[in-house]
């Protein structure tokens, strides 16, 4: 038997993460020794683990290490990282260390370097002392590549449970809870994230002007809490067809009753952009004078189209190459503080991809099974709200627009 010793640090219990541990080690054929456990005697005292694990052979040994690195555990007598030359751009060694979306650190020649544009699903390129977060298509020929598990520290993050204002963060993904008193929790984290200059990132689907929240979405953005907006072209498609001929999908929006040919309007609304030009000029010419894109134009909020093989049109501002788009949605993530995810499974889940632990999340969609799937590839500080969307944002326009105008009238 092969045997390594690790310690963890943490508020190990009620995160879950002492169960993990001892989880991974037996699932994937391995054995525990716990040397020590000092419990936190407090709500804000962390616990500390001491561990023994052993496994058959380096193969499983290697397995169960990797996952336990990765969930926050340390190995003691720990070196630098393991460093290894990508022998062709877009590859790299098959042992390289998996990124996760948490905080990470690696040991370079002894000294410790915070790895830089942290998400998940990448590898670590060393270039000096500087320690890079890499999609493996960005990899070049001969850069050199975190290999292995060791000199890579990790750092889940732990919610703070003495913060009572925000006790639905940390709770299951429920549609039984009252929507109002969750919506205004999520007003006061908004609110302080603009406090501090920080940025929020929207990131709606159709379904947002399906079910009239395209106009509180607005009042959201005139308001000054969304710094950028990511979508579909389906987003900025029936978005506009609203503000032209006020049907979505061929349906009157005031009186949920579909018009003669509403079938068209989509269509006509593609086609009238796409005399103009773009969004942009459509607003400068005045053939567009509401909805959602229109208040980005205005307020000067950038935002990103990603395009799909479903795409009518589309959209000229629409981005229909795949690797484009993506590095577009990253630029526009980096830095963010908070997201804002209003039912879109496909771009909640990508952009959920993209973001490191530590970005305030919101997930809001009528289906629970898309806030579960966010949570279960990685993203699992997404905060879930299981309601129509469209009612969400009429709440949160109502929870933020005072105090929008308050801070204008104290300025002014």
């Amino acid at each position: 038997m092969i045997v390594r010793r690790l310690t963890a640090t943490g508020h190990l219990i009620d995160s879950g993460m002492m169960s993990k541990y001892l989880d991974v080690v037996v699932e994937n054929g391995g054995a525990y020794q716990l040397h020590r456990f000092d419990i936190g005697k407090t709500v804000s005292d962390f616990s500390t683990v001491e561990l023994s694990v052993r496994a058959p052979d380096k193969r499983k040994l290697d397995l169960i290490l990797d996952n336990l690195v990765s969930l926050g555990c340390r190995l003691e007598e720990e070196g630098s990282v393991v460093l290894k030359a990508s022998a062709k751009n877009g590859t790299v060694p098959d042992d390289f260390y998996s990124t996760t979306n948490y905080r990470t650190r690696v040991r370079i020649a002894g000294r410790e370097a915070e790895v830089a544009r942290q998400r998940m699903d990448g590898c670590i390129v060393v270039t000096g002392r500087r320690a890079v977060c890499t999609k493996l298509r960005d990899v070049r020929r001969g850069d050199r590549i975190v290999c292995g598990h060791s000199g890579v520290t990790v750092f889940p993050p732990f919610k703070d449970r003495e913060k009572s204002d925000f006790v639905f963060m940390s709770s299951d993904v429920s549609s039984e809870k009252r929507v109002e008193i969750t919506v205004a929790g999520i007003a006061k984290l908004l609110r302080e994230v603009r406090r501090a200059k920080g940025r929020i990132v929207a990131v709606p689907g159709p379904v947002v002007v399906h079910t009239g929240g395209g106009e509180h979405l607005s009042r959201i953005i005139r308001a000054g809490y969304v710094q950028a907006v990511l979508a579909g072209n389906a987003l900025a498609v029936h978005d506009i067809e609203r503000s032209l001929y006020g049907t979505s999908l061929g349906v009157h929006l005031d009186t949920g009753i579909p018009v003669v040919e509403g079938h068209r309007n989509h269509m006509r609304a593609i086609n009238a952009i796409r005399r103009c030009g773009s969004i942009q000029a459509a607003v400068r010419g005045r053939v567009l004078k509401s909805g959602v894109m229109y208040e980005c134009v205005r307020a000067k909020v950038p935002f990103v189209l990603a395009g799909s093989i479903r795409d009518d049109g589309p959209m000229p501002d629409t981005m229909m190459d795949l690797v484009e788009a993506q590095e577009a949605y990253a630029r526009r993530l980096s830095g963010a503080s908070a997201v804002l995810m209003l039912g879109s499974m496909l771009h909640s889940i990508g952009v959920g991809n993209m973001l490191p632990a530590w970005v305030e999340t919101i997930c809001v969609d009528i289906n629970p099974a898309v806030v579960t799937k966010l949570s279960d590839r990685g993203s699992a500080q997404a905060i879930g709200v299981v309601t129509d969307v469209g009612l969400f944002l009429r709440l949160l326009a109502d929870e933020l627009e005072p105090h929008a105008r308050r801070r204008s009238s104290s300025r002014s």
